[in-house]
């Protein structure tokens, strides 16, 4: 049996995205931006792309990135104690509060964004678009795969 067929994908995943993890925050405490570790960066960057748009709120968060309502709570709370979102309810429903970013994380989303367009061009480098792209469709099966329950 040839050596790739041995290589369980989910656990060469995860290997691969805790070597990401760790790249990220070891940049970002580099680079002063060590309380954006996990997935705070990331969700500052959904709501400051999507709040251009349209209000940004909890389920959309939790939808997009995968992570139950849970963790998503605690998460956002952290992130206010951080000054770094406030809630602030619409008009229309008092029970739901749109995620706005303050001043201080759009700072901050400024300089991660930096880092992280370093990082990927440091990632793909080798990676020709094809490979790239054929990369991506499997991804997107193995997510369909999870996300059918299969």
């Amino acid at each position: 049996m040839a050596e790739e067929q041995k290589r369980a994908i989910g656990f060469e995943l995860g290997m691969i995205n805790n070597l990401i993890r760790r790249t990220l925050n070891q940049r970002f405490s580099e680079n002063g931006l060590e309380d954006l570790g996990g997935v705070q960066g990331p969700v500052i960057g959904y709501v400051y792309q999507n709040s251009q748009k349209q209000d940004v709120f909890q389920k959309d968060i939790e939808k997009w990135f995968k992570i139950r309502r849970s963790t998503a709570t605690v998460m956002l709370q952290n992130m206010e104690q951080k000054d770094l979102i406030v809630r602030v309810p619409v008009p229309n429903d008092g029970r739901l509060k749109k995620i706005v970013l303050t001043e201080k994380a759009k700072e901050r989303h400024m300089r991660v964004k930096d880092q992280i367009e370093r990082f990927h061009k440091e990632l793909e480098e080798g990676i020709s678009p094809a490979e790239k792209k054929q990369f991506l469709e499997i991804l997107d099966r193995i997510r369909a795969n999870l996300e059918s329950g299969k």
